[in-house]
Order: C-alpha cells, then sequence, then structure tokens
C-alpha cells in the first residue's frame, strides 16, 4: 500500500486512495462500557421493564447530567433492552443515547449512541457527526465521576 501521493505521471491506485480518505475520517466512538454501583435498581424485578433488565437510574442520571452541560434530552423511556433518552442536535436530527447493564451485572453497564431516521421511509438517518457534543459530554461525565470505573468506549 502506498504510504506517500503518486510522484508526476503515476496513476493513483485504490489502495493509496482508500489510505487517503481513512486518515482524514475521523472515527467516533459511540459506545462505551463501564462499572458502577451507583445505578443498581432499587426497585425488585417484577417492577422492571424485563426481569434482569436494568438502566433507569442510569438514563436519569445521564439526562440530569447532560442538562447540566448544557444538552437537554427527553426524559427516560423504555424498551424491552433497557432504557434511552432522546437528544435533538441543532440540525433537527435525533438520537438515542441508549442505557442497560451488561450481561445481567447490576455493576457493568452500557451506553451507545442510535441515529434515529428522518422521513417517510426512515431514509434519511442522522450523521453521528450531529452527535460529536452530547458524545463528549458523554465522556466527559463519566470521566467526572469518581464512582465510575473501567470506561472502554468503542
Amino acid at each position: 500500500m502506498l504510504t506517500r501521493p503518486p510522484e508526476n505521471g503515476q496513476k493513483q491506485t485504490v489502495a493509496f486512495i482508500v489510505s487517503a480518505c481513512l486518515n482524514r475520517i475521523n472515527f467516533m466512538e459511540t459506545s462505551v462500557d463501564f462499572e458502577s454501583k451507583m445505578f443498581a435498581p432499587f426497585l425488585p424485578d417484577e417492577a422492571q421493564v424485563n426481569p434482569g433488565v436494568y438502566g433507569a437510574e442510569l438514563a436519569f442520571w445521564l439526562s440530569r447530567q447532560l442538562a447540566k452541560r448544557g444538552k437537554l434530552t427527553s426524559y427516560p423511556a423504555c424498551e424491552d433492552w433497557g432504557w434511552f433518552i432522546e437528544y435533538s442536535a441543532e440540525d433537527d436530527y435525533e438520537y438515542w443515547l441508549c442505557c442497560a447493564n451488561r450481561e445481567g451485572a447490576q455493576d457493568k453497564w452500557r451506553c451507545y449512541l442510535q441515529p434515529k431516521a428522518k422521513g417517510l421511509f426512515g431514509r434519511s438517518k442522522a450523521p453521528i457527526e450531529g452527535a460529536r457534543g452530547l458524545l463528549q459530554s458523554l465522556r466527559d461525565v463519566l470521566r467526572e465521576e469518581d464512582s465510575i470505573s473501567n470506561v472502554a468506549w468503542e
């Protein structure tokens, strides 16, 4: 694979073009795993969305913490797999910040960004770039909380 532009008269190879494009893309990490006892559910499994599926306490906490940083979200809502908060970017695209426990644990968590689609048939999916500020605020919130450890972004 080429690591420099071709000399005069040389043709650009596909490998060089792909390499150049990849070097310009800022890959954004949109999923994070971490550990904390801070978000353990206080209600029994019978009161949860599904037995062994938690995240309400985490979603409510994140909504408050993000609001303090100027990133306003919805109140948390639930799905079978966990909880989410909605975020509308300045360009009117919407994102879900999804939250759930991992592996049936009450101290291992995952949050990830889910861009939502616009339009009649959802053809216009929200660009990840529109959630850069939300993701940075999430990164800051997790880094600043002492009771959160083993943070790993993907």
